[in-house]
């Protein structure tokens, strides 16, 4: 993350298992749009990585997918800060050491950013695949904007 960029953005999946892109494409999406000072990455959602990457940034968004079992396309919102992540919500990963447990690890450690928020979009498809389904889709939609209005806020969490 270059020096003067204290705003970070990371999309985290696998662009091959179907839903679990969903964090991709919408780092794709920001990617694409005038952001100033905004860094936006993607990343493989390993844990380690992760709280490597969010090193020395002010403010951090992460967009998961997530597997819950709430309906497919529900969008969470997870402000860091003020509550832990919900055990099982970011429980999907090709990794050992998941977001929520990467978050987790560095609020132990007092290795958090001071403004971190965290969208899960609650996938229906975790198989090979490169197609989002229809309900994830629309919530990809939905949390660019939401990550647009936050950054366009003082306060972007």
């Amino acid at each position: 993350m270059p020096a003067d960029a204290r705003i970070l953005v990371i999309g985290v999946g696998n662009e091959y298992r179907s839903d679990d892109a969903a964090g991709l494409v919408v780092a794709r999406r920001l990617r694409q749009l005038p952001l100033g000072n905004v860094t936006v990455i993607e990343a493989s959602g390993e844990g380690t990585d992760l709280m490597e990457s969010w090193n020395g940034a002010d403010t951090v968004i992460i967009v998961d997918a997530a597997s819950s079992g709430a309906k497919p396309g529900t969008i969470h919102r997870i402000d860091v800060r003020a509550q832990r992540i919900p055990t099982g919500l970011l429980r999907y990963s090709t990794h050992a050491f998941s977001v929520g447990e990467a978050v987790e690890l560095a609020r132990a450690m007092d290795r958090l950013p001071p403004r971190m928020v965290v969208y899960g979009i609650e996938g229906e498809r975790f198989d090979e695949g490169t197609v989002l389904s229809r309900a994830v889709q629309g919530s990809v939609d939905t949390v660019v904007d939401l990550v647009l209005g936050q950054l366009r806020t003082a306060a972007p969490c």
